[in-house]
């Protein structure tokens, strides 16, 4: 059986909704970011107690269709963006692939739900990718946009400006300076 996830990001995802399923008494045969897929048959899942043991860590599950489309989607964004090496296609086609679904329809029933296109998602997400690179202080920006995807340090500064409202070293310096106050 499969389970439809919310708020599944990272692996950390992936191994916390593992531990809530074992804990649940349910046999998880694959969990990846927004889905689990368990051995047992649906009749014999306490729904109620799984729910509350989901949303106690930040999760829940998705029931309505559109709904789970957009999870899905939000999820192979992320992947194609995360694991660039992956899929070599542009990510309309990409989503098509994955969902088994057209892109117009993809398209129409995410800016529906979410109200931002698929692409603005797709940003926001590449800008969160960066952010956390830049937290870790291992690479330089141009390494960063190399490793991101992006053309230049110019067009990575750009789009994150443009999602954050901040440059990238204008973003270092605040959480910098956050991390500083906290360790006060």
């Amino acid at each position: 059986m499969e389970i439809i996830i919310k708020g599944m990001v990272c692996h950390h995802c992936v191994e916390a909704v593992s531990h809530i399923l074992k804990t649940a008494g349910l046999t998880p045969e694959n969990v990846t970011l927004g889905r689990a897929v368990i051995m047992e048959n649906p009749d014999d899942i306490d729904f109620s107690r799984l729910d509350k043991m989901l949303e106690s860590e930040g999760f829940s599950r998705i029931l309505d269709a559109d709904a789970q489309l957009v999870e899905r989607t939000k999820q192979a964004i992320i992947k194609h963006i995360r694991q660039p090496h992956e899929c070599r296609l542009n990510l309309s086609k990409c989503l098509e692939e994955t969902l088994a679904v057209p892109y117009d329809t993809i398209s129409r029933v995410f800016s529906s739900h979410e109200g931002r296109t698929i692409e603005k998602y797709q940003m926001a997400q590449r800008v969160e990718w960066v952010k956390e690179l830049l937290g870790y202080g291992q690479m330089t920006a141009s390494e960063i946009a190399d490793y991101t995807g992006y053309s230049s340090v110019a067009h990575l500064s750009r789009q994150f400006k443009n999602v954050t409202g901040l440059t990238p070293s204008e973003y270092m310096r605040t959480s910098m300076s956050r991390k500083g106050l906290n360790e006060v």
